[in-house]
């Protein structure tokens, strides 16, 4: 097979290749994200339907979402997405990345979100995800370690749309 994923560096500074097939039998554990580990998420269009399909899920029916005529007065001029939508995007977009694969067996808890909302998403903005790991300690278990990822949302313009901390909780390895 021609697909590959590159993982990891040997002691001659090259890439090895990994068969996609193997992918299943491969795991990262805590020790694999040291601080200022960072990778890209892919892309989606946040569409006018997913608005009003997040504002009757939630309830949340604000103006500044469902009403075109009341948000032309409003600080946008225009209706925005909730911030909420787009934080459940960017944690969909990451969900769909190799390296959360990687981690989903060693994830075992999310402690914690701080969301900074910096600018308005709008219908029609497309987004993705940069994501860097800011901070990694052990816990007093030996056998697991928190993680902090700043996850920044991004529009097709460039823009960062807000800033994410997401603190979670993951297995670390056993020792040798």
């Amino acid at each position: 097979m021609s697909d590959v994923i590159l993982v990891s560096k040997n002691e001659q500074g090259a890439a090895p290749a990994l068969p996609l097939e193997c992918i299943g039998e491969q795991r990262y554990y805590w020790e694999d994200l040291p601080v200022g580990f960072r990778y890209k998420t892919s892309s989606r269009t946040i569409t006018e339907a997913d608005i009003v399909s997040f504002a009757t899920l939630t309830g949340d029916l604000n103006r500044a979402h469902v009403d075109d005529e009341a948000s032309k007065s409003g600080p946008f001029g225009r209706r925005i997405a909730h911030g909420l939508l787009v934080v459940s995007y960017v944690s969909g977009l990451n969900t769909r990345t190799i390296v959360n694969q990687l981690l989903e067996p060693s994830m075992l808890a999310l402690v914690g979100t701080e969301v900074r909302y910096l600018k308005p998403t709008f219908a029609g903005d497309t987004i993705h995800a940069d994501i860097e790991v800011v901070e990694s300690r052990p816990t007093s278990r030996p056998d697991r370690g928190l993680v902090k990822f700043n996850r920044t949302a991004v529009s097709q313009n460039g823009d960062t749309l807000l800033e994410c901390l997401v603190t979670m909780l993951f297995q670390r390895r056993q020792a040798a």
